[in-house]
């Protein structure tokens, strides 16, 4: 899952994007809210973090334009003022939850995740994803394909939860790289090629029925053959 996060104190947004790479989200960092809304216009995010205060503008006012641009993810709001009359503000502007400084970050990763699985109509006490006989449990990062559990490295679980997100949807390259990467895609480079093979090798090798299909020209797509 991709995820911007607004905030112009260069400490705060590195320890936020680290540690949400850590957990395996890809992350984007904007330091205004105008550099906030051309992110939004030229690439795909799903959530988006938005500090309230912001050198050119309110994030109040970065979360309505952005609302109003067709942003429909979950965006989380942080502050320092925690009055009932901020918090109604930042909702009123679009914003799904208000998060007050300071913070723990594993405070922080639990709505993230709460908000992203509501977003994608995840639902159960598990958070499961499936497709044909493949399972995701999000919340204890489980891998499991008839019933056999599947160890996956942080980013093999991103690469996998990104195609059964989007499943018999192609996935090009460039989509790949600013979904689990972060990064503009290296026509160069063959790294989305080599984890599809790693992840190949142990969700589709030991069984009959495999998913993760070449589209010639495109990329990849999970799909039943």
């Amino acid at each position: 899952m991709r995820i911007l996060v607004v905030e112009d104190q260069p400490k705060t947004s590195q320890f936020v994007k680290k540690g949400l790479n850590e957990v395996g989200y890809s992350v984007d960092i904007a330091e205004s809210g105008s550099a906030a809304e051309s992110f939004l216009a030229s690439s795909e995010y799903d959530l988006v973090i938005l500090d309230v205060m912001l050198p050119d503008q309110s994030g109040i006012d970065t979360a309505r334009h952005i609302r109003q641009d067709g942003f429909q993810g979950p965006i989380i709001m942080l502050t320092a003022l925690s009055t009932t009359k901020d918090k109604v503000h930042g909702l009123d502007a679009g914003a799904d939850d208000y998060l007050t400084k300071p913070f723990s970050f594993e405070e922080l990763l639990a709505r993230v995740r709460a908000l992203l699985r509501r977003n994608s109509g995840t639902t159960g006490v598990n958070s499961l994803l499936k497709y044909s006989d493949l399972e995701m449990d999000l919340v204890h990062r489980k891998v499991t394909r008839q019933t056999q559990e599947i160890q996956l490295t942080a980013k093999e679980f991103s690469l996998l939860e990104y195609f059964i997100r989007n499943p018999e949807r192609p996935l090009g390259r460039v989509s790949i790289a600013e979904h689990v990467w972060d990064v503009h895609f290296d026509s160069e480079s063959n790294v989305i090629d080599v984890y599809v093979n790693l992840l190949r090798k142990k969700v589709d090798a030991p069984f009959t029925k495999k998913l993760i299909q070449t589209v010639v020209g495109v990329g990849y797509v999970l799909k039943e053959t």
